[in-house]
């Protein structure tokens, strides 16, 4: 029997813990890393969740719970990923974050290790700049779509250096693990996002403009388009800090078609962010 490739995934929040799950659930042994013990134990006590949660859906087996969870190792030392052969970041979406966390890698991962990014807006040759000229071979995007328990999809970028072995060899575990990869160039916003966020400025100026409220706007884009969530359910799912972030990447990148809007701005300063618990513009507290 063929030996699978050792899996690292750096960050345990919302994508990178996720990420982690569909490689042991797909039966490799993974080793997931975040900065605290507690943050680690906050991500595993929530990936017992949503393993018991798709259980009692019949997305899974009983017996894959304790299977899944038992592949997953957890870490604050960035040493263990030595033996990795395919790691992948998901930190927090701004490229000083992420250069700390390629650098770390770049010096303990064998010359052979693949390091991929989990972002969703920053081109991957800029991100590439921060390991070595002889990794960048080694170094693709994989953004993967939240939950990623459950969405299919994972665009794969090749940065300028890329090798082609490594397109190769991240295309054929996003189907290992159950995703549909597609082929995506190197650009701000990567395809989907920079269609997505097109409706998402327009469903804000509709707001502005007074022409539908966002629980209609919401209930339009899933009966009338056939969406499974509305742009304003999505931005408090993903946060809305987050979604001016990128935003502001493309807006850099393409100009005025993406040009945050002034309400998004002000409800981010004002904290109406959405996330878990806290008010955005379909939860208590954010209208």
């Amino acid at each position: 029997m063929e030996q699978k490739e050792r899996i690292g995934v750096v960050g345990a929040g919302l994508m990178g813990r996720e990420i982690a799950l569909v490689f042991a659930l797909a039966g490799y042994k993974v080793l997931l890393c975040d900065q605290t013990e507690s943050h680690l134990a906050q991500a595993m006590e929530r990936l017992g969740q949503i393993l018991e949660k798709g259980v009692g859906r019949g997305f899974y087996k009983e017996e894959d719970v304790l299977r899944a969870l038992g592949d997953i190792a957890t870490t604050t030392d960035f040493g263990l990923f030595a033996d990795r052969d395919f790691v992948t970041e998901a930190v927090f979406e701004r490229e000083d974050v992420k250069a700390a966390v390629f650098t770390k890698l770049d010096a303990v991962c064998r010359p052979s290790c693949v390091i991929a990014t989990n972002t969703s807006t920053i081109p991957i040759s800029v991100l590439a700049s921060h390991v070595s000229e002889a990794r960048r071979p080694n170094f693709i995007g994989t953004h993967y779509f939240s939950p990623v328990s459950r969405m299919k999809l994972v665009e794969v970028m090749p940065g300028f250096a890329t090798a082609p072995a490594t397109v190769d060899l991240a295309m054929r575990l996003c189907r290992s693990v159950g995703k549909t990869p597609i082929a995506i160039k190197d650009v701000p916003g990567f395809a989907v996002n920079r269609l997505l966020h097109v409706l998402m400025i327009e469903a804000v100026r509709l707001v502005e403009e007074g022409v539908a409220t966002p629980e209609d706007i919401d209930t339009a884009c899933k009966l009338g388009l056939g969406h499974p969530m509305g742009p304003f359910e999505l931005m408090d799912a993903t946060t809305s800090s987050l979604c001016l972030q990128a935003q502001e990447i493309m807006f850099e990148a393409y100009g005025e078609r993406f040009r945050p809007r002034p309400l998004l701005k002000q409800r981010v300063r004002a904290g109406l962010v959405g996330g878990r618990g806290k008010p955005g513009w379909r939860t208590p507290g954010g209208n």
